[in-house]
């Protein structure tokens, strides 16, 4: 039998955070050894709230949640310009949860974990990359450790919608780069085996529920269900698409099932001075006078929209 694939989610929640939480949870093939919060999409006592609320919802209050970074590296924290409610998680509102916090920082929580499977973690990164970067600056000897990390993070300019459905509060970046892109280009230059997945790919308009799926979340007497469903109706009802619940679950849909996505090789570099261009991700696809001191990263290029669909549908109803 194979065994789990083993990780850690570090996150925001942030309602597509809370999805993602939830498809990993349901998940058979990961062992979630720890969820991390840092400040994003809401400040850190929200969003670890929030987590908390998504574990006593599942029924999964032995996995530790661990509180981590409230600003970025050297920056203080932006203010998300797309709105998840008044509570974070699309005005759902989940009842306050009674489960503590792990006793320990978020940062410690990955260093322990990487050093205990060495080689075996996989990181999912959900949120701005601080917590990670934080785990690497405290004990560097774990960066050779780390398995991979899997990242909601960047815009590569590979269709229309890197740039059409920019998530940071400018033109041309992802909300989690822009946030914190000190902590992007820190992870970026690691060595550690890094899947970016951007906007190119993760907010695709191919990544919407159909009216036959969201009539099956209605129908269902699941209560994950019913949360899915009244994130997609907060979401269209601002007109916004429905995939702006979807985001996050892309990267953890892409370690339940490395299939469902692609990736192509390149070079990438992090903006971290530019007005409108703060927290760009810059690919340097040139033929000639590349820049070879960017370090590799593999880019999520394409994905099978409508098997990540049925994944997510069929977990959050099973």
């Amino acid at each position: 039998m194979k065994s789990l694939k083993k990780v850690i989610i570090d996150c925001d929640p942030g309602m597509d955070d809370s999805l993602a939480l939830i498809l990993a949870l349901k998940s058979d093939k990961l062992s979630i050894e720890g969820v991390t919060t840092v400040a994003g999409n809401y400040p850190i006592e929200v969003t670890s709230v929030n987590a908390l609320k998504i574990m006593e919802l599942m029924g999964r209050t032995d996995i530790p949640v661990a509180k981590g970074m409230g600003k970025p590296l050297v920056r203080d924290l932006a203010s998300d310009p797309f709105s998840h409610g008044s509570d974070g998680q699309a005005e759902v509102h989940l009842p306050e949860p009674v489960t503590p916090l792990y006793h320990g920082h978020a940062i410690d929580l990955i260093v322990e974990k990487v050093k205990q499977y060495p080689g075996e973690m996989h990181l999912i990164a959900l949120g701005p990359l601080t917590n990670i970067a934080m785990a690497m600056m405290k004990a560097p000897e774990i960066v050779p450790m780390i398995a991979s990390i899997t990242a909601i993070a960047g815009s590569y300019g590979l269709n229309k919608y890197s740039t059409a459905n920019a998530t940071g509060d400018n033109p041309q970046s992802e909300w989690n780069v822009y946030v914190d892109p000190e902590a992007a280009e820190m992870i970026f230059k690691s060595g550690v085996p890094l899947q970016a997945i951007g906007l190119d790919v993760s907010t695709h308009f191919d990544v919407n529920f159909t009216e036959a799926e969201l009539l099956e979340l209605e129908a269902s007497p699941r209560a994950e269900a019913d949360v899915l469903r009244r994130m997609i109706s907060f979401v269209v009802g601002r007109g916004f698409e429905s995939y702006c619940v979807l985001i996050d679950s892309m990267a953890v849909a892409a370690v339940i099932d490395p299939t469902l996505v692609q990736y192509i090789t390149a070079k990438v570099g992090v903006e971290t001075q530019g007005k409108l261009t703060l927290g760009m991700t810059v690919m340097d696809s040139r033929h000639h006078h590349v820049w070879n001191d960017l370090p590799d990263v593999q880019v999520a290029c394409e994905a099978d929209y409508r098997r990540f669909l049925k994944l997510v549908m069929t977990s959050v109803l099973a």
